[in-house]
């Protein structure tokens, strides 16, 4: 074996052994998530439910459950609709919805205002320019704990004038865009700056505006860095709890992690209805990175080789 191949094998064997290394912690999750109570409880510690009284593993005689899953969906007969039943959680009937809606629309107002901060910083130079781009920066290095208690007056006072248009949720969404659009308009900027003038320039003698330039031009090869401005202010938004636990009042308006909250204080020993509504908030993330992984890294490998 020679010394090119010895070393890509040690490297692979790395790599391998770090994702295993990673995986451990969401394997433990899904297996306690299948569990029943008692097998959840027992001391000491069984990773497989497949023992018996005579033999230590026995494959036919695992004991998966789904009483997790049942905790967490509540699914009750119904007539009428698509299904024959419905499920009543609160986990998948409030705070799931919510949270994908703060995630979706905070990560589209995102896309949109970075992708068209970013290029006007690109493409034209003005008054301020350098210090604008510094105190965005430093705005980024400022955590959004620091300020949740000014956030947090903010709301009440704005929700004690009851003006019509006021909501909970729309406020929640200004907090987010406002602390995840600085980061977002450098990596759009990054994007842009690797896009060549000169396209931009042979769209605007073919007749088009600079706004149509952007979107028929710029948008579309800088599409990868947006979809990667997406994915991540989503899944930053997703995984958010402490200011959606504190700027939101009534309860059908609060996210995920809340709902993750609210059933770690009402089963604290039920570790398999723990793990089951860990698993179904993952979920989404999983299944949003699984269709986007070519775009997102495709953007992560550009980005490193225009850097």
């Amino acid at each position: 074996m020679s010394r090119k191949q010895l070393n890509s094998l040690l490297i692979n064997a790395l790599l391998i052994g770090i994702c295993a290394i990673a995986l451990i912690p969401v394997a433990t999750t899904v297996l306690i998530s299948f569990k029943g109570e008692r097998d959840t409880i027992r001391k000491p510690p069984i990773l497989l439910p497949c023992d018996t009284p005579t033999s230590a593993f026995d494959p036919t005689a695992c004991r998966w459950a789904v009483e997790g899953y049942q905790r967490v969906l509540a699914p009750k007969p119904t007539t009428g609709g698509l299904l024959p039943f419905a499920l009543t959680g609160n986990m998948v009937r409030v705070y799931i919805p919510n949270s994908f809606f703060y995630a979706t629309s905070t990560a589209l107002l995102v896309v949109i205002l970075a992708g068209m901060a970013g290029y006007a910083f690109s493409r034209y130079r003005f008054r301020g320019h350098r210090a604008l781009m510094v105190a965005i920066l430093a705005i980024t290095g400022v955590p959004l704990l620091t300020n949740l208690l000014a956030l947090y007056q903010m709301g009440v006072t704005i929700r004690k004038a009851s003006l019509p248009f006021y909501d909970d949720r729309l406020f929640l969404i200004a907090v987010y865009l406002g602390f995840f659009l600085p980061l977002s308009v450098w990596i759009a900027k990054g994007f842009f700056d690797a896009i060549p003038r000169d396209l931009d320039e042979a769209a605007l003698i073919d007749g088009c505006t600079p706004f149509g330039a952007l979107l028929r031009v710029s948008m579309p090869l800088a599409l990868p860095g947006l979809t990667a401005i997406f994915l991540l202010t989503f899944v930053n938004v997703w995984n958010e709890f402490i200011a959606g636990y504190l700027l939101v009042a009534k309860n059908e308006y609060k996210p995920a992690m809340f709902g993750l909250y609210e059933f770690l204080g009402q089963n604290i020993i039920n570790l398999q209805v723990i793990a089951a509504a860990c698993i179904l908030i993952a979920l989404p993330i999983v299944v949003l990175f699984i269709f986007a992984r070519r775009s997102f890294f495709s953007a992560m490998v550009e980005g490193a080789i225009k850097g």
